[in-house]
Parts: structure tokens; C-alpha cells; sequence
């Protein structure tokens, strides 16, 4: 049964004791887990989560919001339940809970129609929450000045429409017609699983939101202004955006044409009464983006990320910007990694910014005075950081391949730090084996770092069979918990899982990167099967009963693996490339893949030497081809192309089709599909058994 629409404190409910048995033999127990993100802290520093758990039908994830206790004392206690379920919080500064949400209005009456995504606020001392903004094409972010509490929403807009209204009413007019078509005038035309236009994001001004009035009676709606009238298809506005502390300024990022079909990202600077706007940096040689105003208002940080090229990777550094004069310092010059997510000290004299770093994603610190960013975490992957507006604490939530997401108190400035996490509304308990540490070394002297999963009982007498798990990007790493690529549930049922970082992973250096820049099929793939081969050293590891798998980047290196080797007993590609050339013109973006790559018909050697297409004579090992209709990163057409070379060749292999799904897997039930499709064809060709098809497909 659904959850009620209303919202209140007056009856909390307390997060269940942990139970002991772990939920990975059963994927119903698995994908019933409830999964934090989302981390939001009040000015009196509260905390609130976003806890993510299967609606009544189990047909899809919900998020709910969680109160946290910053010191650690009590049980977390939810804080919203509806159906349609709450999401992105952020606390105002009179301690309202602002958050986004599809529910019903209740004052809306009969006649509201179908809800949209809306902007609510619960009050700090508690109560029901209620809508504060809810334009005709939803809600798509919000932003809050951290002092003033002005708020300036994100919302979609056709294009030339004046005020709401007429928003509202264009919309109408294209349903009425039975019109869904759109017509593009510049370059892109989707994005991951999107069909970008007619309607664009733009930035809306809605200032002070009206406080609860005590009679109850329903306040004036929010009249909303337009900051970007002029921002038109497809990409409009942008997203992103971030208010000054006293929200008189507004900051957002405007892609801006980079040749004939490409783009690049500028900082830009809104003044929040009028409306006008200046370049603050604009850089034609990288894409600025993920800005944070000062406390005072007076300086921006922000990241510079250089474009790439034919022979070069990108690479990041820290950007200080001072907003009168829009001078800009560079925070982090020689710092060899990649900073991110940066946000000023409470105290405005240093800037806090995670960054990948030999196979963790860690939190440094950098003074404004001088000197190098200094590492404050020894272990585990943060997200979602957040200062104490006082300057005592630091809040994030933190994981590992051995610990998923949840919320943690941080000294601002002690090194070293691993802290216990704070009381969360999500446990496991115990997993299903153990997590170890590889290291090895490439042939050209490199060392390659592994996450390896073994399961309980593994042993030299009883040695676990080995999957060898490649990942995405390909400029990323294996670093945190993941629900979606999640090893424990392999080794629930015996397997032993390889996480390596081969070459292209970030983390480890620009030189480490650059060994794998345009050469896909070079170091990356030595670097895979020189991890494996330290795996397979191991007496608890069977060498004879191995397979590998990859998603994206690692669906094209899996496609590789077996264009160049039968030493895998099969395997599974997700989402993967497999025609370099017909990608690159297909997918959303192709302008930034091109500068890799290069022009196939001007520059066509990469291709030649790195597509996985040119060798699917050599295939001999079983494999499993998995993608959604809905991925316009890596288009469908790609998995269609090589499960025909498969076919075509008589080479054993099936095909997971999902006609609603993305590049990811979203929904419980074709996620428990995916598993046990996944498992069913490793049982066959790794341990021997008999094929088992999923019962649902």
C-alpha cells in the first residue's frame, strides 16, 4: 500500500536494526536494499539524506528524506513519505527543508491535472510540507543563497514564451495537434536519454520564498522571473547554477560553440535584480565549470578542465577567481590529479576538493596563503561534501567496494582521516567474502592497481572461478560502491571479482592517462590482462575457470578481449562499443570523441588499429550482449551490429534487450533481469551447468 501524501515530524520513524544475514544470495533482498545519497546540512547543522527503497509494487526506487544526527547519538528518522517520493534537499537558512517532488498538491483540487516535479518546503519546526514553486514544464533544480535564503529555480520553457502562461499554453497546443516532433537548428539534438527541445532549461528568479502562514490559509504563488529570457534550444541555460551568499549574483555555466558542432563550457555571472550578465572566465582551450561563490561573496573557485586533442588527454587544475576584477589563480598548478567539487572553507582562507587518487576518491585541502592541496582521507571514495557553517565540521558521505554510501563527520583540517560512519538509514551487515588489494607491474615499468573480491571459502583446495570486471569512462576508476556493477553479488554465488585500473584510469597521474589516449587497444588492454595475471598467482583463484565483463568504455574492452584472446571461458558486454567509426557519428556528443580520435575519413588509423569490428573474425569465446533502446551515449545500433557478427559467425552468444532502458539499468525488475542473465550465462560457460533462461524473459 502507497504512503500517504502528507508530511510530518510528528511521528518519526526510526531506521531498522541492522540484520545480520547478508541481503546479496536473494536479488529480491538485494534490490530491496535502501540506498543513501543525496547529503544535505542546515545552518544549525543538521543533516538530511536521500534514502532510495522500492515503491509498494516493487516496480521502481523512490527517495525519501532522512534527518541524520551530525553528532552520532540517535537513530536517523524519516522525514517525507509520498508515493512519487522527494529528492535533491537543501536546507534554507531559516532551516526550512527545500526539496524536489512530484506529489500531489493538495490544494490544487480536482482539476490540478498531472503532477509536475515542484519545489517544497518543510519547515524547520515541523508540520506539513507544501509546493513553493511549480512552473508549467516542472521543476528540474534549485539553488538557495546561502544567507538571504533566495532561491533561483532550474525549469524548462518553449521557446518564446513570455510568462507562464504562455508556457503553459504553447505546450497545450502541441498535444492538442498530436505534435511530438522537433526541429533542430544547431547541434546536439539528445543527451544520455534525452531528446533535447523544444522546451530548454532556463534559470528562474524566485527570490524569498513566503513563509507559512499561521492561519493556515494558502500562500500567493511564487511569481517567478526569468534570468535567461533569451536561452533557446537545445541546450538553453544549462542546469547548473549557484547563488552568491547574499543572492544578488547568480553563477552558471553557458556552453558556447566550439567549432562548427562542438561546445565548450564558460563561466558566467548573473546579477539576480536586473537580470544582466558578464563572462567571468572564458577560456578557449578548456571548459570551465563547477563554480562556488566565497562566504563573502567576493571570490569564485572553480575547475578548469583543458580540452582534449588528438594527441592529448584532458587534464584539471583549481581556478581562483576574483568576481570584481574576474583575475584568475591557479590553485593547484602541478598538482598531478584531477580536482573536483571544490567549496570554500567556512572561513574563506582555503578551498576543500575531492579528487581520484590510486584507486580512492579522497578529500583534500588547499590554502588561498600558498603552499600544495593536502590529503585529509587514508581510505575509501567521498561524495557530496559539505562545510559547517561555523567551520568545526566537515559532513560527506563516504564509501568503498566494501562499505556503501553513508554519511561521516570529518575534522576540516587533520590528515589520515577514516571515521566511523554516523548512524545511517541503510545497513548490510556482514558481505559475502573480502576485499584485497593487487598491485602489478606492466611491462613498460607502470603499476596497475586492483580492487579483488573474494568469496568466503576461496581457497587453494577449493579455488573461486574469476571475473574479471572492467570499467566505464574510460577516464574514471574503480573507487566507491556500486549498486549497479556490484561485485558482493557475485561473490555470493563462489565467483571471485578483478576491479583493475588499467591505463585511461584516472587517479594515477596525466602520465598514467596519456599511456592510453587514442591507443584503446594498446595499454589499456596489457595493462587488464597484466592484472589478471597477478589474480590468477594467487592459489585461491581458479586459473582454468575465468570470464570478463565491462560496461561502456569496459563493453568496448571487453569486446576487444575477445577479439584478441580465447583465454576466457565468456563474456558479458554492456552497452559497448564495437564500430568506432559508426559511434563516434552517432553518439550524443560525437565532437568530443572526434578530438580523440580524430576525423574518420581525414585521420583514420586509430580506428583501424583500436575497432573491435575489424577483428570479429578472431571471436571464439561465448558472449553476452546486453543494451538499452534508450542509450544515446553508446546507440543501440552498436549492440545490434555486433550481436549480427556474432550470429553471423556461428559464435555462441545471446542478446539482453531492454526497449525502455538507458545506459544504465533504472528499474528493480530489469535490474534483477540483468543479474540473473548475467549469472545464468556464467553458470554456463564458466562453471558448466546446464543453461538456465530467467524466468521473466
Amino acid at each position: 500500500m502507497s504512503q500517504p501524501d502528507a508530511v510530518s515530524h510528528s511521528r518519526p520513524e526510526t531506521a531498522p536494526d541492522p540484520d545480520p544475514a547478508h541481503p546479496f544470495a536473494r536479488l529480491s533482498d538485494f534490490v530491496a536494499v535502501p540506498r543513501v545519497s543525496g547529503l544535505a546540512l542546515a545552518p544549525d547543522g543538521r543533516l538530511a539524506v536521500s534514502v532510495q527503497t522500492l515503491d509498494a509494487e516493487r516496480k521502481k526506487w523512490v527517495s525519501a528524506l532522512w534527518d541524520v544526527d551530525p553528532e552520532g547519538r540517535r537513530a536517523p528518522r524519516r522525514l517525507t513519505r509520498s508515493a512519487p517520493g522527494e529528492s535533491a534537499p537543501a536546507f534554507a537558512p531559516d532551516g526550512t527543508l527545500l526539496f524536489v517532488s512530484a506529489r500531489p498538491d493538495p490544494g490544487a483540487g480536482k482539476d490540478g491535472g498531472d503532477p509536475k516535479p515542484a519545489l517544497w518546503a518543510l519547515p524547520a519546526g515541523g508540520g506539513e510540507a507544501r509546493p513553493v514553486v511549480s512552473p508549467p514544464g516542472g521543476v528540474g533544480g534549485f539553488t538557495v543563497a546561502a544567507d538571504s535564503g533566495d532561491v533561483v529555480v532550474v525549469a524548462s520553457a518553449m521557446p518564446g514564451a513570455a510568462d507562464a502562461a504562455e508556457d503553459e499554453q504553447r505546450r497545450k497546443a502541441r498535444t492538442d495537434a498530436g505534435v511530438t516532433a522537433v526541429l533542430h537548428e544547431a547541434y546536439p539534438v539528445r543527451y544520455w536519454d534525452a531528446d533535447l527541445g523544444p522546451a530548454a532549461p532556463h534559470l528562474f528568479w524566485a527570490g524569498a520564498l513566503p513563509a507559512e502562514d499561521p492561519a493556515g490559509d494558502r500562500p500567493e504563488p511564487v511569481a517567478l522571473r526569468d534570468l535567461t529570457p533569451d536561452a533557446g534550444p537545445p541546450i538553453g541555460a544549462g542546469e547548473s547554477v549557484t547563488l552568491s551568499p547574499d543572492g544578488t549574483q547568480a553563477l552558471r555555466h553557458e556552453q558556447v560553440p566550439d567549432g562548427p558542432a562542438g561546445r565548450r563550457t564558460r563561466l558566467v555571472l548573473l546579477e539576480t535584480a536586473t537580470g544582466e550578465s558578464r563572462v567571468l572566465v572564458d577560456d578557449p582551450l578548456a571548459d570551465v565549470h563547477s563554480g562556488a561563490f566565497s562566504p563573502d561573496g567576493a571570490s569564485v573557485v572553480c575547475v578548469r578542465e583543458t580540452l582534449t586533442t588528438y594527441a592529448e588527454p584532458p587534464d584539471y587544475t583549481l581556478l581562483l577567481v576574483d568576481v570584481a576584477s574576474a583575475e584568475t589563480r591557479d590553485l593547484t598548478a602541478g598538482f598531478d590529479r584531477w580536482p573536483s567539487a571544490p567549496q570554500f572553507s567556512a572561513e574563506g582562507d582555503a578551498v576543500y576538493f575531492l579528487a581520484d587518487e590510486d584507486g580512492r576518491h579522497a578529500l583534500f585541502r588547499v590554502e588561498l596563503s600558498g603552499g600544495g592541496p593536502v590529503r585529509l582521507t587514508a581510505d575509501g571514495a567521498y561524495s557530496d561534501l559539505r562545510v559547517a557553517r561555523d567551520g568545526s565540521a566537515l559532513f560527506a558521505l563516504r564509501s568503498a567496494y566494501d562499505e556503501p554510501p553513508a554519511p561521516v563527520r570529518l575534522d576540516p583540517r587533520a590528515t589520515g582521516q577514516h571515521p566511523e560512519p554516523l548512524p545511517s538509514p541503510s545497513a548490510l551487515g556482514p558481505l559475502p567474502g573480502t576485499l584485497h588489494e593487487v598491485r602489478a607491474t606492466a611491462a613498460d615499468g607502470a603499476e596497475v592497481q586492483s580492487w579483488l573480491v573474494l568469496p568466503e571459502g576461496a581457497s587453494a583446495e577449493d579455488p573461486a572461478p574469476l571475473l574479471l570486471w572492467i570499467h566505464g569512462g574510460p577516464l574514471m576508476s574503480w573507487n566507491s560502491w556500486s549498486w549497479r556493477w556490484c561485485p558482493w553479488v557475485m561473490a555470493a554465488r563462489g565467483y571471485a571479482v578483478l576491479l583493475p585500473n588499467p591505463a585511461l584510469s584516472q587517479g594515477f597521474g596525466q602520465d598514467f592517462v596519456r599511456r592510453g589516449w587514442g591507443e584503446w587497444g594498446g595499454a589499456p588492454y596489457t595493462d587488464l590482462m597484466t592484472a589478471v595475471d597477478a589474480a590468477l598467482e594467487r592459489p585461491d583463484v581458479d586459473a582454468e575457470r575465468t570470464a570478463a565483463m565491462g560496461g561502456s568504455f569496459g563493453g568496448y574492452m571487453a569486446n576487444w578481449v575477445a577479439t584478441q584472446t580465447d583465454r576466457f571461458k565468456a563474456i558479458v558486454t554492456h552497452a559497448s562499443l564495437w564500430d568506432l567509426d559508426s559511434f563516434v557519428g552517432t553518439t550524443d556528443a560525437a565532437y568530443y570523441w572526434e578530438k580523440e580520435w580524430g576525423d574518420p575519413l581525414a585521420t583514420p588509423k586509430r580506428y583501424e588499429q583500436n575497432s573491435p569490428h575489424r577483428f570479429a573474425d578472431a571471436i571464439r569465446t561465448p558472449m553476452l550482449v546486453i543494451h538499452g533502446d534508450k542509450d544515446y551515449r553508446v546507440p543501440i545500433g552498436e549492440a545490434l551490429r555486433l550481436w549480427y557478427d556474432l550470429q553471423k559467425r556461428a559464435v555462441p552468444s545471446r542478446f539482453l534487450y531492454f526497449p525502455d532502458e538507458n545506459h544504465w539499468v533504472l528499474t528493480p525488475g530489469n535490474a534483477t533481469v540483468w543479474y540473473e542473465t548475467v549469472l545464468a550465462f556464467l553458470a554456463e560457460h564458466v562453471l558448466g551447468q546446464e543453461w538456465q533462461r530467467p524466468e521473466l524473459v
